[in-house]
């Protein structure tokens, strides 16, 4: 029986190589890769988004933690055949258009892939129609955008119109978030969920796509 709770601590520290070993030797004693995932490196990033969220960690150890976690994946990856009903939801996640930062969308990928999301990531300064037509491509049930500057914020505006010009608004949820937006902010343009911070944000897309 493989030690979830020794993966997971190595997880939180970053300690790639260890995590990459122990998933290594899980699978050895017959564990399955998918509860190696469950129970192990998302126990592991649950933990890290947990203390992220209460500010007990930053950026850089959650930064190594997730480095640490993706070297577990890449032990997983040959052995995990993907079934229908593995995949908790799909989400195209980008910054707006204008607005080059990216740390705190990229800790969003984080942490929705942790959660077990897929997440198709666009990048930065992403134009509108390329949010809408890769969420048609993928069949995403989320879109999520990103901005840090207020001169950028109204581009959510014309993602949410985009999408109900391209009759999509009733398949897809708008998620918004970055240190300008607001809830007040959500509700006015017509986006459907605001989320504070990434950990928040991988929680209620996990919940948007369970709808």
């Amino acid at each position: 029986m493989a030690d979830w709770n020794e993966i997971s601590e190595m997880l939180q520290k970053g300690k790639a190589k260890d995590v990459a070993d122990l998933c290594q030797k899980a699978l050895d004693e017959g564990s399955s890769a998918r509860e190696i995932l469950n129970e192990g490196l998302m126990l592991g990033m649950g933990i890290v988004g947990e203390r992220f969220k209460k500010n007990e960690v930053y950026v850089p150890e959650v930064l190594i933690a997730a480095r640490a976690m993706n070297a577990g994946i890449e032990v997983l990856k040959p052995h995990m055949i993907a079934g229908p009903g593995d995949r908790k939801g799909k989400v195209v996640l980008g910054t707006v258009k204008g607005d080059l930062h990216d740390i705190g969308k990229n800790l969003v990928k984080i942490m929705m892939e942790g959660k077990g999301l897929e997440v198709v990531d666009l990048g930065a300064d992403v134009a509108t129609e390329k949010f809408v037509s890769v969420a048609k491509e993928e069949g995403a049930q989320i879109i999520a955008c990103s901005a840090l500057l207020t001169t950028t914020m109204t581009e959510m505006e014309n993602v949410v119109k985009a999408v109900k010009e391209a009759g999509m608004r009733n398949s897809i949820t708008i998620m918004v978030g970055g240190a300008p937006v607001t809830q007040n902010f959500c509700e006015s343009i017509g986006a459907d969920i605001y989320s504070a911070d990434a950990t928040s944000a991988a929680e209620a897309a996990v919940a948007a796509c369970a709808r």
